[in-house]
C-alpha cells in the first residue's frame, strides 16, 4: 500500500504543477492595454478614407501573399461601415464591407458578408480585438478559418494589426498589417 500512496501523492503534486503552470499561462486580454495611450475610438480612426498594406503568412510563419487596400470608413446614426478594397500581389481583388453596431460601452457588434455569424469587437485603451469566423475560398469550395484579430493605435493615424489564423483550433496562419489615415471624414 506505501508504493500506490506514493504514487497517487507523486500524481497529484505533478498535476498540481501542471494546473499552476496552466493558470500562468493566461492570454492578453484586451482590458491589459487600458490606460495605454493614444486611445483607440474606432467612431474616430475608422471615418475617412484609409490605406492598408500587410502580409498573409502561412502555418510555418513564411510570407504567402502581399496586399495593400483601400478603406473607406464612415458612420452613420451610430452604425459604422469600412468598405474594403484589397489587391494581393497576384493582382486578385477582393472586398469586404463590415458593419460595426455598437452593443455597449467599448464593444462592438461586427458582420460582412463572408462572416459566418457575427464577430465581436471589444475596445480598451489603445487596443480593439476582434473575434470572427472567416468563410474562405479552398480549392472548389470554402472553409470556414476562426480569426483572431488585435489592433493597436500607435499614432492617432497609425494602427497596427495582427491576426492569427486558427481551424479546429490550430494555428494555420496569420495576417500583419498596418493601417494608415489618409483623410478623416472622408
Amino acid at each position: 500500500m506505501g508504493y500506490v500512496s506514493r504514487l497517487i501523492r507523486g500524481n497529484r503534486l505533478i498535476l498540481g504543477a501542471l494546473l499552476v503552470a496552466l493558470t500562468g499561462c493566461t492570454g492578453v486580454s484586451v482590458s491589459d492595454y487600458a490606460v495605454e495611450a493614444p486611445m483607440l475610438d474606432p467612431e474616430v480612426f475608422f471615418n475617412g478614407q484609409l490605406r492598408a498594406a500587410g502580409v498573409v503568412k502561412n502555418r510555418g510563419g513564411k510570407v504567402i501573399r502581399r496586399f495593400t487596400a483601400d478603406i473607406k470608413a464612415y458612420w452613420r446614426d451610430g452604425v459604422g461601415t469600412l468598405e474594403e478594397d484589397f489587391v494581393f500581389d497576384d493582382n486578385s481583388e477582393e472586398r469586404r464591407v463590415w458593419t460595426l453596431e455598437p452593443t455597449e460601452a467599448g464593444r462592438y457588434r461586427a458582420t460582412a458578408p463572408d462572416v459566418v455569424g457575427a464577430g465581436h469587437a471589444d475596445v480598451s485603451g489603445n487596443a480593439m480585438f476582434l473575434d470572427y469566423v472567416l468563410r474562405v475560398p479552398y480549392k472548389d469550395g470554402t472553409i470556414d478559418v476562426r480569426i483572431d484579430d488585435r489592433m493597436y493605435l500607435v499614432t492617432p493615424d497609425t494602427l497596427i494589426n495582427e491576426s492569427v489564423m486558427r481551424k479546429f483550433g490550430f494555428r494555420v496562419g496569420e495576417i500583419l498589417l498596418s493601417i494608415e489615415r489618409i483623410d478623416a471624414d472622408a
